[in-house]
């Protein structure tokens, strides 16, 4: 069975990316939310990641 990246409908927050990223990756959210905190103040595209996924990525 092949692994596929889905937005989250259970644990989200937003728009479902982080939780869905931690479902696929099988890691804990918050560290993905916090990935995305420091992508977003520290090189500013973790904000133009995060709706590029939310708009691209499939929900479940």
């Amino acid at each position: 069975m092949q692994k596929r990246f889905y937005l989250s409908a259970t644990d989200k927050k937003l728009g479902g990316v982080c939780g869905g990223i931690a479902e696929y990756f099988d890691i804990d959210s918050l560290l993905v939310r916090v990935g995305f905190v420091v992508l977003v103040f520290g090189l500013g595209v973790g904000l133009l990641a995060y709706f590029l996924l939310w708009i691209l990525a499939p929900s479940r």
